[in-house]
């Protein structure tokens, strides 16, 4: 490993658009799911339906918890519906999962998303079998990232020193509350970023595909 990175013995990865590319644009069909969802809970049209959901991700993390909080919207049933999209766009990827194999330490899912989905991308992209755990929504008492109790709980379940753990997201603002309590942040900036922030000064590296990164720090080992 990097002398830099050497000290890290908990590996903590995003899964939508960090473990596989936003180009494939799984999100395009979950917001449409999740439009079609407030707009028949709220009886509103797709446009008013999409001002809301994305005002309640601004506000909240996510739209789920924007619904719970004001709607009293059951999680289990929302995420069963939004998580319900094809995936046959991604394809096994055999480097991530050598690259991800070969990190010294411990390595888990961070997610706002809920296991039963995580489990089947993962599986979809042949990499499941390296991950410790999936700590999802539900795993975080539904205070999804950037809420820092998510980070507290995730630290808090699998005995994580901060200090000695890397986390690794596609939202920039999601990794502010894992640089505050001393954790390692990468930003896989990739265009996902939907929340402007000129501040960046928590941010530790830098990638445009977490795989070649992942390669690229044991290969200077």
């Amino acid at each position: 490993m990097r002398p830099d990175l050497a000290h890290i013995d908990a590996w903590l990865f995003d899964l939508d658009n960090t473990l596989y590319p936003g180009s494939t644009d799984l999100f395009a069909q979950m917001n449409q799911r999740i439009g079609a969802y407030v707009a028949r809970l709220l009886n509103l049209d797709a446009e008013a339906a999409h001002r809301v959901q994305k005002d309640y991700f601004i506000s909240h993390g996510t739209t789920l918890a924007g619904l719970m909080a004001d709607h009293g919207v059951d999680p289990y049933e929302y995420l069963a519906d939004v998580h319900d999209i094809e995936i046959d766009v991604l394809e096994h990827n055999a480097p991530l999962a050598a690259a991800i194999a070969k990190l010294p330490g411990r390595k888990l899912v961070f997610t706002n998303a809920d296991a039963p989905y995580a489990q089947k991308v993962l599986d979809r992209l042949g990499i499941r079998e390296h991950f410790e755990a999936i700590h999802d929504v539900h795993a975080s008492a539904y205070h999804p990232k950037p809420h820092p109790h998510a980070y507290a709980s995730v630290c808090e379940a699998y005995r994580i020193d901060p200090a000695r753990a890397l986390f690794v997201e596609d939202m920039a603002r999601n990794l502010a509350p894992a640089k505050a309590i001393g954790m390692t942040t990468v930003w896989v900036d990739n265009g996902s970023e939907q929340a402007p922030d000129a501040d960046r000064s928590f941010i530790d590296h830098i990638t445009h595909d977490i795989c070649h990164w992942l390669e690229t720090i044991q290969e200077q080992a």
